[in-house]
């Protein structure tokens, strides 16, 4: 595959299309289900259940972006909007004048574990449910196969 040049053929369009589909769906179901029940965003769910799993239930903001796979600025406007929710603190580090430590608050905690729950059972009702023993097999060879690839490709970027 991917020896046509600069144009994807057939199959390769179909299968690049299928994924961005399925995931621009799920996104959206996702993030449908999180504001109507917990009142907030898929991204929000995704810093508060790092801080949440996280020692100290705290991250240096270069880990939780590390953890996250975002790009710093994605990272520092996520964060100043669930700041002025009082969903997460930042403080200074004391070990680093440059970076910040993210908490969550109590606010953020209550409101990543009444999403939890749901969302599991989502992503299993969505995805995991829809899929054979063989096909979630198959998904997680070619998602290592494609990460692999990106390591090798983009070693500074990759997740």
């Amino acid at each position: 595959m991917g020896e046509s040049g600069n144009r994807l053929d057939g199959r390769e369009y179909q299968s690049w299309r299928a994924f961005h589909r399925m995931h621009d769906q799920l996104s959206l179901a996702l993030n449908q289900h999180l504001q109507r029940d917990a009142g907030i965003s898929e991204p929000d769910f995704q810093v508060l259940a790092a801080l949440a799993e996280a020692p100290g239930q705290a991250l240096r903001s270069r880990e939780l972006r590390e953890e996250l796979q975002w790009e710093k600025s994605r990272l520092a406007h996520q964060l100043r909007r669930m700041e002025q929710r009082g969903l997460v603190l930042r403080d200074d580090c004391p070990e680093d004048a440059r970076s910040a430590t993210v908490r969550i608050t109590d606010t953020g905690l209550a409101g990543v574990r009444t999403a939890a729950q749901a969302h599991a059972a989502l992503v299993r009702e969505l995805f995991f449910d829809a899929l054979t023993p063989a096909q979630l097999d198959a998904f997680d060879e070619a998602g290592a196969a494609v990460i692999e690839r990106l390591r090798q490709r983009c070693p500074a970027e990759a997740p």
